[in-house]
């Protein structure tokens, strides 16, 4: 990287680290940059427009999954560069990119990494790099950022407010049309990935490729009971979740989502927005420049 940057900072990540920290890290990497720091309730997709209609060409986001996120809509197929400083609590698209997620580390890729062109995924518009949700996991992060706001911690408010939605158990009934394939459902969560995840193993969650030009649509059968539901997340550690009866899983490259409500709570990387139906998602092929490791 040697164009001047800017690096927009979001204070309330997990693991956030002063100005003046990322400042001297920076110089001493001898990275041209600026920072801006996104203010409690700041748009950051916003702030990072503005940021590239100003001349900027690189922006760096320095925050967890949501941040580098909303910085990433800004600039997908512009042209422009995201570099990613994970200072989140998960950082599940810096691990993909196989990025360090030490700081100083994190801070000298930017320098010494190169730019790679990966996929992103929208709904409505909407973009997102990691996964989308519907019924279950909208809940379940609503729950919890109500608790946080109460001053629980993130983990116990996390744990509190998934015992609160399984007990409401909430189902949806919608139906999904994935490349003229039709399924009409009552269903406990629908997932909507941005490319294949693995399903099984001590890697759950995680991806192979960030350019397999696909979303992985996965979602739980109407019958599963709350029992079930949690067996089901113990499969997907220790067993073939692929094989688990209560469970669909399809690779598409577009779906749209259909629904009797006008709207519904959809989570994008973590930040849930009330969206109006139908659903309509769509992968984005090698729309986002991205610094990333040589070897990734």
């Amino acid at each position: 990287m040697t164009a001047p940057a800017v690096v927009i900072v979001n204070p309330s990540s997990g693991t956030a680290a002063p100005r003046d920290v990322l400042l001297r890290l920076l110089r001493a990497s001898g990275i041209d940059a600026e920072i801006a720091i996104a203010t409690k309730g700041c748009d950051i997709t916003a702030l990072a427009r503005q940021q590239f209609q100003n001349g900027c060409r690189t922006l760096v986001a320095a925050g967890g999954d949501g941040t580098v996120s909303a910085v990433a809509a800004a600039i997908v197929n512009t042209g422009a560069t995201l570099g990613v400083l994970p200072l989140g609590t998960l950082n599940h698209f810096a691990k993909d990119l196989k990025l360090p997620l030490d700081l100083e580390s994190a801070v000298r890729n930017l320098r010494t990494g190169t730019v790679h062109l990966v996929d992103v995924a929208e709904v409505n518009g909407r973009t997102f790099l990691n996964n989308s949700g519907l019924g279950l996991y909208p809940s379940l992060v609503t729950q919890r950022e109500k608790r946080r706001r109460l001053g629980q911690r993130k983990w116990i408010a996390f744990s509190r407010a998934s015992v609160a939605t399984l007990r409401r158990f909430p189902f949806l009934e919608v139906s999904l049309n994935a490349d003229g394939q039709i399924l009409a459902m009552r269903t406990p969560f629908v997932f909507v990935g941005n490319n294949v995840y693995r399903m099984e193993g001590i890697d759950l969650g995680s991806r192979e490729s960030l350019t397999g030009g696909q979303l992985c649509l996965g979602v739980a059968q109407h019958s599963i009971s709350r029992w079930r539901l949690m067996r089901l997340a113990f499969r997907a550690l220790f067993g073939r979740l692929r094989s688990e009866r209560d469970f669909i899983v399809l690779c598409t490259k577009e779906v749209r989502i259909v629904s009797r409500h006008k709207r519904l709570p959809v989570s994008l990387d973590g930040e849930v927005m009330l969206l109006q139906t139908p659903l309509d998602y769509r992968t984005r092929p090698r729309s986002l420049r991205v610094i990333a490791p040589e070897a990734s």
